[in-house]
């Protein structure tokens, strides 16, 4: 397990439409603050939010990110319904070495929801090795 600190971005500008299908409203904001407190014991992890992730066709969208951590984009995601699911992850994500959590270890909604994975910075492929 690492101490590693970690951070939960979360999209605030998407827009759900409302059930009624007379506007819209911004589901994340409403999940900034369910994780911050659901989160708030943990000292390694923050949560913050962020304008804009560019998965504006999946809200919520949320970025799992660390130092030398692969980073994923997860879409799709409630705040009454996946809440403990993200807190699950997001603790899995921290605990982990490299921030690959392995596939069935994965919460649901995170296994469904990944938009994609991205290489840490300074991450090259074997292949790229000239020795």
């Amino acid at each position: 397990m690492t101490e590693t600190p970690v951070t939960v971005f979360v999209c605030v500008s998407c827009r759900r439409a409302n059930p009624d299908g007379e506007g819209f409203h911004l589901p994340g904001r409403q999940l900034v603050d369910a994780l911050q407190e659901r989160l708030s014991s943990d000292a390694a992890i923050t949560v913050t939010p962020v304008e804009c992730l560019a998965v504006c066709n999946r809200p919520s969208t949320i970025a799992l990110v660390g130092a030398d951590k692969w980073t994923y984009l997860i879409g799709n995601l409630d705040t009454k319904t996946h809440l403990d699911q993200i807190v699950a992850s997001a603790r899995a994500f921290q605990e982990s070495n490299n921030g690959i959590i392995p596939w069935k270890e994965r919460p649901e909604a995170f296994r469904k929801g990944v938009v994609a994975r991205v290489p840490p910075l300074g991450f090259s492929h074997p292949e790229q090795d000239p020795s």
